[in-house]
């Protein structure tokens, strides 16, 4: 239900949900993606791993047999050389973006408290994934900000932002209507 709220006020091209792959937390990453609904996203981070081309391939390909969105964490070659749909960006990386402007159908950085939200403007990303919104399991999870604050955050920015941390089927419902979703470890929680 959350994910069909959310995807009624993202602009065109905006998944409602992007999961999240992490080594540890989604060690096969290519079942979840088989399973998910068509129209959502989907952004492969790889963090170095020596097979990150191959596996990118392959998600790339269940990716366009199953009308997913690709995003390749931190790696823009990659994501150009496999033919990806863009980049997602750590907002360690913000500049990196300028230089790909163009390049992807779509680039998303990574938004945490604290962050200069105005800086984003000037990139060349169509969304931002803000966390932590609620309290997650996760060891590089902050301090969750809440539903509240979130929801104030994400109604007054000029760009769409996506929920990450903690989320649930309860409390991403309460905030899809301002928010896209986003999940590394909670993903199963969004479907259809």
């Amino acid at each position: 239900m959350a994910a069909r709220v959310a995807a009624r006020h993202l602009p065109e091209g905006l998944p409602p949900v992007f999961f999240l792959t992490d080594p540890a937390r989604t060690p096969d990453p290519e079942a979840i993606v088989a399973g998910l609904p068509a129209g959502w996203g989907v952004i492969y981070r790889h963090f170095g791993a020596p097979d990150r081309e191959i596996v990118a391939r392959r998600l790339l390909k269940l990716c366009r047999a199953r009308k997913l969105r690709l995003l390749i964490g931190a790696d823009a070659e990659l994501a150009a050389k496999i033919g990806a749909d863009g980049v997602h960006w750590p907002g360690r990386m913000a500049g990196a973006s300028r230089k790909w402007r163009g390049r992807f159908k779509l680039q998303t950085m990574s938004g945490h408290q604290g962050d200069n939200f105005g800086h984003f403007r000037t990139l060349p990303v169509k969304a931002v994934l803000f966390s932590t919104v609620f309290a997650s399991r996760s060891a590089s999870a902050g301090k969750a900000i809440g539903a509240q604050r979130f929801r104030r955050l994400a109604t007054s920015l000029p760009f769409p932002v996506y929920a990450l941390g903690g989320i649930t089927p309860d409390n991403g419902l309460c905030i899809a209507d301002s928010a896209g979703l986003a999940a590394i470890g909670g993903w199963n929680c969004f479907k259809v």
